[in-house]
């Protein structure tokens, strides 16, 4: 019989390499056990990576459309917020005005006006609501504030009613500068600081968008704040001396709020329509990326019970070879003999 004899060199080169698979193949199959996606994708897909770059194509698209979708639930939900925070402090004050208007007291007359003011502030202020530095009811110039201020409207009312000793005449003046089209010198030209334009619609998914075609020029918001600016016109002092007349202004101004109610309802309505369609296409869009998650995670993933007994196995052998290398390392010709 014939032996074939390893030095003991070539023998411990033998062994460092053994152990350097091991320890490489261990560390291969550690690596998946954590991130359960396999080390060696190419082998995972053939060779064959169109599949799974379409699959991550996809995802990204999604990805995109999922910051667009939550762009666009944030801009309609403080759309949402500041129109019906507009409208309950226009709902609140109506009734007020009315009761003023009809008890026929100066002082309850001074005080409904004068809440009238704080509320045309308050509103106001409601309507110039910003959102990452863009204002939500400038249209396309969302660096200009779309309502200048609540002193501003007043300011401007006074000229526009100046020289009208009636209350007949007042509100006159006051619907006209209201609803005088662009380039008539009234509230678009005067306090609207937006774009006529609304904002381009956001692209939320494939084929579906989202878009809030509103701007503070809308007929609604102005009918609003007429009814708001005619009853703080009296806090300023119009008509002096004139009770009658200060409190057919009241009058007048709570049946406009009471009128514009239906105005700001349509215009909540139209809102509350694209949240629930960028909500449907959120949920369609999450849904999908999901269902290619999945494919994906098929394609590529790890399995974990057969990688957790390859790892089990590599650490036996790794036992192993440890083992036999401190045997063969005290073999010597003293213990031999």
């Amino acid at each position: 019989m014939t032996y074939l004899s390893v030095g003991d060199m070539a023998q411990a080169f033998r062994m460092r390499r053994h152990s350097a698979e091991l320890q490489t193949h261990l560390t291969r199959l550690a690596e998946e056990m954590t991130s359960g996606v396999r080390s060696d994708l190419g082998a995972a897909v053939s060779g064959d990576f169109r599949v799974l770059a379409g699959l991550d194509r996809s995802l990204e698209t999604l990805r995109a459309y999922k910051t667009a979708t939550d762009e666009a639930a944030l801009f309609t939900q403080t759309v949402q917020t500041s129109l019906e925070t507009a409208a309950t402090l226009a709902s609140d004050l109506a009734p007020g005005l009315l009761t003023a208007a009809t008890g026929g007291s100066s002082t309850l007359v001074d005080i409904a006006a004068g809440d009238a003011k704080q509320k045309l502030a308050a509103v106001v202020s409601a309507l110039n609501t910003q959102v990452a530095d863009s204002y939500l009811l400038s249209g396309t110039a969302t660096d200009r504030k779309p309502i200048n201020g609540a002193d501003d409207i007043l300011a401007a009312l006074t000229v526009a009613a100046a020289g009208q000793v009636t209350a007949a005449g007042v509100q006159s003046a006051v619907a006209a500068w209201f609803d005088a089209p662009p380039g008539g010198g009234g509230y678009l030209d005067a306090i609207y600081g937006g774009a006529a334009t609304p904002p381009a619609p956001l692209r939320i998914g494939p084929g579906d968008e989202a878009a809030v075609d509103l701007t503070a020029a809308d007929p609604a918001i102005r009918d609003l704040l007429k009814g708001l600016a005619t009853g703080a016109l009296v806090a300023g002092g119009i008509l002096p001396g004139d009770a009658v007349g200060r409190a057919a202004l009241l009058k007048t101004s709570g049946e406009t709020l009471v009128a514009s109610g239906n105005g700001m309802a349509s215009l909540r309505a139209r809102i509350g329509t694209v949240e629930a369609h960028v909500a449907d296409v959120a949920a369609r869009n999450s849904a999908e990326t999901s269902a290619i998650e999945i494919t994906r995670n098929g394609l590529v993933a790890a399995d974990p019970y057969d990688t957790a007994s390859a790892l089990e196995a590599v650490q036996t052998q790794i036992e192993t070879l440890y083992a036999l290398t401190a045997r063969l390392s005290r073999l010597s010709l003293t213990d031999y003999l």
